[in-house]
């Protein structure tokens, strides 16, 4: 049997790393989850509701930001933040994609 050939795209890595590690924190998926329900929110209501300190909403929502998971919009002095959901639907894709190609190598190797 020959080996196969394994191709690393490392910033696709390093970025697929940063969302895992954006996803991978409870309080963030809160604020995903309120935001979601929500529609668009902003930062004010987010703290206030989830009673949280502003400055870490404020430093969770720069990470979601930062990785694409959430879009802002400025109306007047308020920043609203709303889930971008193409990134999370490509996202999760991306997963479970990952997780079925990963119980079929383990199906082949058995």
């Amino acid at each position: 049997m020959g080996k196969t050939k394994v191709e690393v795209n490392n910033e696709k890595l390093r970025e697929s790393s940063e969302l895992l590690r954006a996803l991978a924190h409870p309080l963030r998926i809160k604020i995903l989850e309120f935001i979601d329900q929500n529609g668009s929110i902003n930062v004010n209501k987010i703290y206030n509701t989830l009673k949280l300190e502003q400055s870490i909403t404020s430093q969770h929502l720069r990470i979601l930001r930062a990785v694409g998971l959430v879009e802002t919009e400025r109306q007047g002095k308020y920043i609203h933040y709303r889930l971008n959901y193409d990134k999370i639907t490509h996202t999760l894709g991306t997963i479970d994609g990952f997780l079925e190609e990963s119980k079929n190598i383990e199906a082949y190797s058995d």
